[in-house]
């Protein structure tokens, strides 16, 4: 940095000395007013402080106010010009090495378009988290569908009728009981399944990929599950159609006309529905829950988790609802056989009754499933929790990864 040289008055004053450095000059100027507007100045500024030639025994002198400072700025200016020059090779806190290195780092940083969790190191116990899974899925599938049941079946005589027919608002319970007996083993065996199934393969996937890792958890989780879920829900239709009046006799009646495999009515249809419900809803679930926290920097408490649940499972059952009336069409046609397969299912609907007719029940379905997402995750997380709080200890482990 360049230095101007000037002639020093007695009655100038100088600040302390340091590393930083302000020096002044002012040619012929009279140096007074300039020093003393140079030295307030340089007090404003951290770490940048006047170097002056003035004696050592001068050094000290009453800060000029506001006032005195602008006369004198206005006196120096009057008279000419003055020159300030500063050093601020060394007034920053960071060196310009360190500045640059966070630069670097910033524009090398990977933008990230899912939220991103941590692989935890310490392998996770299989066996522990498929029990605890277990537990927490069959008891948030029992609560949800005994306070769901109603709507479930008025959704389900909407689809089903045809053309214009009425909607029986009687026996909304009908089936309740048999469709609990399926619902309990479904659910624990979905959550059961996708629990460690999502563990592993966070641990797998790169930290930017949890998405990937949600979505092929909650298909594996639906695909496993669909083994007790397809039989239960063709014995809920047909009794909430009011075809059958127990669960026994539908079981015993389907068997006995349509073969084993008339428990399985609609597989493929179901499985259409089901696998992308189930992937895109744990995905969302699990994406905004994983954001929330991260933002909070906190977890959820049961509320939030309501709130996150409602909102992912009311998308998704929006999403899903042409899927939803194919299947359920499928499931209750009996043997008739009224459709020939999904294709044939979509064009006879759509030919006789119009492409709004695969919207069906869009109203209760999102109402349902979006309550119902409220009521599964809350009750999931709470059991989860429970349970987790009741673990042997055996040593502090990390909680770096969090679903």
């Amino acid at each position: 940095m360049g230095r101007f040289l000037f002639p020093t008055a007695a009655e100038e004053s100088d600040c302390p000395r340091s590393s930083s450095a302000v020096r002044v000059a002012t040619g012929r100027l009279p140096p007074t007013a300039v020093s003393r507007l140079v030295c307030m100045l340089s007090q404003l500024v951290q770490g940048s402080q006047i170097t002056s030639t003035a004696p050592p025994e001068q050094k000290n002198f009453p800060r000029p106010s506001v006032l005195s400072l602008l006369s004198s700025l206005l006196l120096g200016a009057s008279m000419g010009p003055f020159t300030l020059a500063v050093d601020v090779k060394r007034s920053s806190p960071f060196s310009s090495d360190t500045s640059k290195q966070k630069m670097q780092s910033l524009q090398l940083a990977p933008k990230k378009f899912f939220a991103s969790v941590k692989a935890d190191e310490k392998p996770f116990d299989f066996f522990r988290t498929l029990f605890e899974g277990v537990i927490a899925g069959g008891a948030a599938g029992v609560v949800v569908e005994t306070v769901l049941y109603p709507i479930d079946t008025i959704k389900t005589r909407l689809q089903a009728a045809q053309g214009g027919g009425k909607i029986v608002l009687k026996g909304l319970y009908s089936g309740l009981a048999g469709n609990l007996a399926g619902v309990l083993p479904a659910s624990a065996i979905f959550v059961g399944v996708y629990e460690p199934t999502k563990q592993k393969l966070l641990r797998t996937f790169p930290d930017n990929l949890s998405a990937v890792a949600h979505l092929t958890a909650g298909a594996i989780g639906g695909l496993a599950a669909s083994l007790i879920r397809v039989p239960t829900e063709v014995v809920k239709q047909r009794m909430q159609t009011r075809q059958f009046a127990s669960a026994p006799d539908a079981v015993r009646l389907i068997v006995s006309k349509e073969g084993f495999k008339g428990l399985y009515a609609g597989y493929g249809s179901f499985l259409l529905r089901d696998l992308p419900f189930d992937a895109i809803q744990f995905c969302i679930y699990e994406q905004l829950r994983i954001g929330y926290k991260l933002a909070a920097k906190r977890d959820l408490n049961d509320p939030e988790n309501a709130v996150i649940g409602a909102f992912a499972g009311a998308l998704t059952g929006a999403i899903t609802t042409p899927l939803d009336v194919i299947k359920t069409r499928l499931m209750v046609q009996g043997s008739a056989n009224q459709y020939n397969g999904i294709f044939d299912c979509v064009q006879t609907i759509v030919k006789e009754e119009g492409p709004r007719a695969l919207l069906k029940g869009i109203g209760p379905r999102v109402l349902w499933i979006g309550i119902g997402g409220s009521i599964f995750f809350s009750v999931l997380e709470s059991t989860k929790r429970f349970l987790a709080e009741r673990r042997p200890i055996s040593h502090p482990e990390s909680n770096s990864k969090q679903e």
